[in-house]
């Protein structure tokens, strides 16, 4: 009975100093001056989206972990906070709005004002319930009662708790989730050395092929949180992957469908009046020097702040329908001018 007591004591003592420090947020805001380390994106977004003060929003793959949101306040005014998930798939993004628009910072006279989604065509064509990784339910749920998983667990009291005590190196929350890839990372010869071109696929992907996929995945994970948050902005944007990406798309032989999922989903977003889309695949002084990337997808962190600077200034912004300017077609046309021009044999060559 002895045993039994100190067991629970220790298991009490344990889940107040979990509640108390709350390392993933889950009850409440940062305790002013504790050295949180914040390195867990499925276990930490759900927290800081519910009890962490902001205005605007930045959502996405590992295409948007290297904005720092000190950028937006800068350039926009904006009290940004950033929740990226490697390798997002919609639901993903669905999983993390639902939270958002029910924190505090969406309620009475509070809204959110921003909310920055980038969009990878690929993950679109995935199931409208698939995630990158199985998410802690216990942490993304308004259930107490499961959470026995989280306040008595080993890894979050020794790396979250009393590690940061002990060597305290609290994380910038301006740049959370940077890529780990150093200057030396980006450059051709890495990129190469790194890529392995695909076989040709000799039988080509219909045009249409993805579209129902992509409007599935729109219209249960990303459309309706539009739709209901009429006074927040949307500012969605197509990241500018290397050229690499294209020599994939064309080697397995599904570049007509890749093209028109582009097509479908900034025709589609931009019917909205709360959107903006912008269009970056096409840049064609980024995507086609490697020096740029540290693999054949992400980019230097200098053209994060690059993508900002055009949400401020409205370039690369893809035209509604009937509005003057650059429109989808154009961008896409440009885009396949690069595409089926570009000599990927020399440059494959110099591997």
């Amino acid at each position: 009975m002895g045993f039994a007591a100190l067991v629970v004591m220790a298991c009490i003592l344990v889940t107040a100093l979990v509640v108390y420090v709350d390392p993933f947020f889950h009850y409440h805001a940062p305790l002013e001056g504790f050295p949180y380390l914040v390195d867990n994106q499925l276990s930490q977004n759900p927290g800081m989206a519910a009890h962490m003060e902001y205005d605007s929003v930045i959502l996405g793959s590992s295409m948007t972990v290297n904005f720092q949101t000190d950028w937006f306040k800068e350039l926009m005014g904006l009290h940004t906070i950033k929740l990226s998930y490697s390798g997002a798939f919609p639901k993903d993004q669905a999983n993390i709005m639902e939270i958002i628009f029910k924190s505090d910072n969406n309620q009475g006279e509070k809204r959110i004002k921003k909310v920055f989604l980038g969009v990878d065509v690929i993950t679109y064509t995935g199931s409208v319930d698939e995630t990158k990784y199985p998410i802690p339910e216990y942490l993304y749920d308004d259930s107490y009662f499961n959470d026995i998983a989280y306040v008595l667990n080993k890894d979050v009291v020794l790396n979250y708790v009393l590690r940061p005590i002990a060597d305290p190196d609290p994380t910038d929350l301006s740049n959370v989730y940077a890529s780990w890839w150093t200057e030396e990372y980006y450059s051709e010869e890495w990129v190469l050395h790194n890529y392995t071109s695909p076989q040709q696929v000799a039988e080509e992907t219909p045009p249409e092929a993805y579209l129902e996929a992509a409007r599935v995945n729109l219209e249960t994970n990303i459309c309706p949180y539009i739709e209901q948050n009429p006074e927040t902005d949307f500012v969605i944007f197509f990241p500018p992957y290397s050229i690499l990406f294209w020599n994939d798309v064309l080697k397995e032989n599904h570049f007509e469908a890749t093209i028109e999922e582009y097509r479908y989903i900034a025709n589609r977003l931009n019917d909205y009046e709360n959107v903006e889309v912008y269009f970056f695949p096409d840049q064609e002084e980024i995507i086609c020097d490697l020096n740029h990337y540290a693999d054949y997808s992400h980019y230097h962190p200098r053209y994060n702040r690059y993508m900002a600077e055009c949400f401020t200034d409205k370039n690369c912004l893809v035209a509604k329908e009937g509005q003057e300017g650059i429109g989808i077609d154009e961008y896409l046309l440009h885009m396949r001018e690069i595409a089926e021009s570009f000599n990927y044999e020399e440059l494959l060559s110099r591997k």
